[in-house]
């Protein structure tokens, strides 16, 4: 069988919306490499978009699953209920920061815990409007979609979107929007379009997943948290892409000192299996009547025993620090780039522990972004046998999300192989 065979059959029966980036049909996968149907080997440094932070097929991770395989698969947690739900809820609630009692729900999807999020902080406050931030990404649903604050390729042609739903700028240094900007936008926000006293909810992403790894700096975190405290708005903080040791903390908002009231979280939470959740205060988290929130594949329990297990394996394996000694190596290197002369398309290097970007621009003297060079380089990385992605509200962007589980050396193999296909880009 041949990726070329295959590619031809997925556009005669799959739509275009379906994006793929690369044609590339994977036949078999091991902690951070690929190899296709036709044998190639591929380093993966996507991780299925942040949802490999342990790896693929970690051996503790398909044990469990496995054996819940044995007994059932799905029952409806709605109908008659199971433990690994309850047990993973408990360690979730102990996890997830803030000194204050605490419940969770599980779903499917990273979209379907941002719905059910604004759900519940409009049901808890008994208001309908919702901030979210230029550059967010918060899924595909029609909320998911209202929330995202990116038109192209989220947004084109889907609307009319759910009201009630304001964007403010999200602080972004490298492109001249400081935190006291964005708090100034706010407020006018307030004063021309919406009384904070009809905000139920302000969600934001501790570190921008498609909008280009842009880092929430700490002082933005503790002012609106000041702001929601203040109002009585309910600070949802979306971890989805950010969550589960990504950022060299087991959230991204531990870094800013503060806590959310709500947070989101699916991707990395259960190790390539479908799942999402939200954990939040309790008395938020009961506002809801019973029958209000859930889903039929809803904290599904092949999914449930997963999560448990990749808790188990973050915690055994010291991911948390391995995400920094990994984030180390991988900014060190775009460091060392930074500094050459002859690169003068590397404008920033930026994140947090193993959640790392670069951003390209056509010369640093004016920072233009360059999308095309960023195709190219994405490209000509997986001719060389790596996987990497793109991202940024100019897509611009590189984002390195590689399994927490990777070695050093195939690291730095990705990287020497993301040096040479940026070489080859800029000589093409």
């Amino acid at each position: 069988m041949k990726n070329s065979e295959l590619q031809k059959r997925r556009e005669a029966a799959v739509p275009r919306g379906v994006a793929t980036m690369h044609p590339i049909f994977i036949d078999r996968a091991k902690n951070a490499e690929l190899w296709d149907v036709e044998g190639k080997r591929y380093i993966d440094f996507a991780g299925g978009i942040a949802v490999l932070n342990t790896g693929h097929m970690h051996p503790k991770v398909t044990a469990a699953v496995n054996s819940q395989l044995g007994q059932f698969s799905h029952t409806c947690f709605q109908v008659t209920p199971y433990e690994s739900y309850i047990a993973l809820a408990e360690r979730l609630n102990k996890l997830v920061p803030g000194d204050f009692p605490k419940k969770t729900i599980f779903f499917s999807t990273g979209a379907e815990a941002i719905e059910n999020a604004v759900k519940l902080a409009r049901v808890h406050t008994g208001r309908s409007a919702i901030i979210a931030f230029s550059g967010a990404f918060h899924g595909r649903t029609a909320m998911g979609m209202a929330l995202t604050g990116k038109v192209v390729p989220y947004k084109v042609g889907f609307g009319p979107f759910p009201t009630e739903v304001y964007h403010a700028p999200f602080p972004d240094a490298f492109h001249g929007v400081t935190v006291e900007q964005s708090l100034k936008a706010l407020d006018t926000l307030f004063k021309a379009d919406v009384d904070p006293v009809r905000v139920a909810g302000i969600v934001i992403e501790p570190v921008q997943g498609e909008g280009g790894f842009n880092v929430a700096p700490p002082a933005f975190m503790q002012a609106l948290r000041a702001l929601c405290t203040k109002h009585g708005i309910v600070f949802i903080i979306d971890e989805i892409q950010t969550g589960f040791a990504r950022t060299g903390k087991m959230f991204a908002i531990e870094h800013s000192g503060v806590d959310g009231d709500l947070v989101c979280m699916a991707k990395s939470l259960a190790g390539g299996y479908p799942l999402s959740a939200v954990t939040g205060r309790a008395e938020i988290m009961e506002a809801a009547l019973p029958g209000g929130l859930g889903g039929t594949y809803a904290g599904s329990p092949v999914a449930c025993v997963a999560g448990l297990a990749v808790l188990d394996v973050i915690a055994e394996e010291n991911l948390v620090e391995r995400s920094n000694e990994i984030g180390k190596i991988i900014t060190d290197r775009l460091n060392n780039l930074l500094t050459r002369n002859s690169l003068d398309c590397i404008g920033e290097v930026r994140g947090l522990g193993g959640m790392v970007a670069v951003e390209l621009v056509k010369s640093r003297k004016t920072n233009e972004p360059a999308p095309d060079l960023t195709k190219a380089v994405v490209a000509k990385s997986a001719e060389k046998g790596l996987v990497v992605l793109s991202c940024g509200v100019y897509a611009n962007v590189i984002r390195f999300l590689v399994p927490l589980t990777a070695s050093d050396a195939l690291v730095r193999e990705g990287m020497d192989k993301l040096e040479s296909a940026l070489l080859e880009a800029l000589a093409a």
